[in-house]
């Protein structure tokens, strides 16, 4: 499949499951960084899909419980 999400975008790594925001495309690979911040990972255009809002809030709810918790800055 050849999926094109803009920067800025919430993605799904269909490899490890992981929710990323895209931060750019750099050859064949897109940069993902992962909600909350942290090091971006590249994910091949293959192994990534847009994702849903629930996926989105996921993200949001396990990083804000992280953070309360003092794993995270």
């Amino acid at each position: 499949m050849n999926l094109y999400l803009p920067i800025g975008a919430y993605a799904v790594d269909t490899r490890t499951g992981q929710v990323g925001r895209v931060m750019g495309h750099e050859g064949p690979y897109i940069q993902l960084r992962p909600f909350g911040g942290g090091r971006e990972w590249d994910c091949a255009p293959d192994a990534l899909r847009t994702a849903t809002d629930s996926e989105r809030l996921r993200a949001a709810t396990a990083y804000a419980n992280a953070r309360s918790r003092g794993e995270v800055p």
